[in-house]
């Protein structure tokens, strides 16, 4: 597909999108939908090195610190191991969580509706090469598919769901599908799909506003953390080879680094490692980094490319993470694209060549068939977004540790 034709579809895209921002359907509309937006729970068994299910819980706006201190999260980490260098990728919200499944956020620095072009490829793509059943459980989504703007709480009026905390609903390569959007559903969904034994491998979980933190604050989130994962984490069906990973969107204070609190959980953590630090520099990229090494899939080409693997996992595969001098890092702002509010004409074109990105898988063959003939517009490889263009992370150092003899 040529360049001016990937810009058309996005244009398209976006125009239809903005159509549809403001509204929220009624309940008999809601309840119409209902009856043909059936939820879907495909299974599967593919064996990882490190685990065999992967759950991701995202929480709101905190800054490491007050999160760290939060009793409720400080139980938690006690069954796990805290992320000490953990990172977002931006403010606000919205283009952490599409970064999260997307591998670039493209520039957004807003929270509007926003649809991303179909030949913008997602881990939901990584996964289906392997045939590794996927999944979202968003909470008081209204029903499996809903591609609205947001879904109030029909008694209290309070902000329940939101498009912007549903990442894989903002691309097209999953909405276009007949199948795809069955696998976004709703807690009651999770209920049931626990209780039946029908959770995916990969899923990424949202809570509503409330419970997020998002409308409150970190006592509350934290409160709210523990009271739902503690009888999961007692589940021998869920906790059993399951990766929890806990974390955060971005820091509530724009002006710091944007380091966020996260905890690794579940029966994949060894016993020996619960209670501890892993002080490994790692962004939000390095959860789809680490799922691809775990099963052994190709890369989106993107900033996954070169983003640290948990270690829990470049321990099985042998790969060494970068070491990153933070000091002058902040990763508090975006770099200029198609999405942001003064928008650049181009969308980001990633790496498609035979490079061994960290997952040590090259890169996915549609990202390659479809943007082969472009050249890359970064160096995907490294451990976080640079933009010498726009002075964007340059001077960060960052390098490959020796390795010890014999290991």
């Amino acid at each position: 597909m040529q360049l001016s034709a990937v810009l058309l579809i996005a244009a398209a895209t976006l125009a239809s999108a903005e159509t549809i921002t403001t509204t929220q359907p009624s309940p008999e509309e809601i309840e119409k939908a209902r009856a043909t937006a059936v939820p879907l729970s495909p299974t599967s068994h593919v064996k990882g090195l490190a685990f065999d299910r992967f759950i991701q819980i995202w929480l709101e706006n905190t800054d490491f610190d007050d999160a760290a201190n939060d009793p409720s999260l400080k139980k938690l980490a006690e069954q796990g191991i805290t992320l000490t260098n953990f990172w977002a990728i931006t403010h606000p919200s919205e283009p952490n969580y599409v970064a999260a499944v997307v591998g670039d956020e493209f520039g957004m620095d807003n929270d509007d509706f926003w649809q991303l072009p179909s030949n913008i490829s997602t881990v939901a793509d990584l996964l289906d090469t392997r045939g590794i059943s996927w999944g979202e459980y968003q909470e008081h989504l209204p029903h499996a598919g809903f591609q609205g703007f947001y879904y109030k709480n029909q008694e209290t009026g309070a902000d329940d769901y939101v498009r912007k905390h549903n990442p894989l609903v903002i691309e097209n390569s999953v909405t276009d599908s007949n199948i795809r959007p069955h696998q976004i559903k709703n807690f009651t969904s999770f209920e049931k799909d626990l209780r039946e034994h029908k959770l995916p491998q990969w899923s990424f979980v949202t809570p509503n506003m409330t419970n997020d933190g998002h409308d409150t604050d970190i006592t509350f989130s934290g409160k709210w953390s523990l009271d739902w994962l503690t009888p999961l984490l007692q589940n021998k069906y869920l906790t059993r080879d399951t990766l929890i990973l806990l974390t955060f969107d971005e820091s509530g204070t724009y002006s710091i680094p944007n380091r966020v609190f996260s905890l690794l959980l579940g029966g994949a953590v060894p016993r020996r490692l619960r209670g501890t630090k892993d002080d490994t520099f790692y962004t939000h990229y390095s959860a789809i980094s680490t799922v691809s090494a775990n099963w052994r899939l190709p890369s989106l080409g993107r900033w996954d490319c070169g983003a640290n693997i948990f270690k829990l996992v470049a321990d099985k595969t042998g790969y060494v993470n970068y070491e990153v001098d933070t000091t002058n890092l902040y990763l508090n702002h975006t770099y200029p694209g198609p999405l942001s509010d003064d928008p650049t004409p181009n969308w980001n074109v990633p790496l498609t060549g035979h490079e061994r990105c960290s997952a040590g898988q090259g890169i996915l063959h549609k990202v390659k068939r479809t943007w082969g003939h472009l050249k890359p517009t970064y160096d995907y490889t490294t451990p976080f977004p640079i933009d010498e263009k726009h002075n964007i992370n340059t001077g960060v150092k960052f390098w490959k540790p020796k390795r010890h003899h014999g290991h």
